[in-house]
């Protein structure tokens, strides 16, 4: 499942080709603003039907910690 997320990544930061890793950082890496990451957050709740409340947000910084959010919902990825 970790391929799906990172297709869902590239898709809407628009990042296909760049090496996408669990120590990516949204905005240094993936060069995401707050807009980017509000439609990325969006994309995931509706792929994987989990809610990601306003204030875990700013904890999401790098994939591995959307990953370690995921899974403590229950959602292997």
């Amino acid at each position: 499942m970790f391929e799906k997320l990172v297709a869902i990544i590239e898709e809407q930061l628009n990042v296909e080709g760049v090496e996408i890793t669990m120590d990516s950082d949204f905005k240094k890496d993936l060069n995401a603003d707050s807009l980017d990451l509000f439609e990325l957050v969006m994309a995931l709740e509706e792929e994987f039907d989990v809610e990601i409340p306003s204030e875990k947000l700013e904890s999401l910084t790098t994939v591995g910690a959307v990953v370690e959010y995921m899974k403590e919902k229950g959602i292997e990825i």
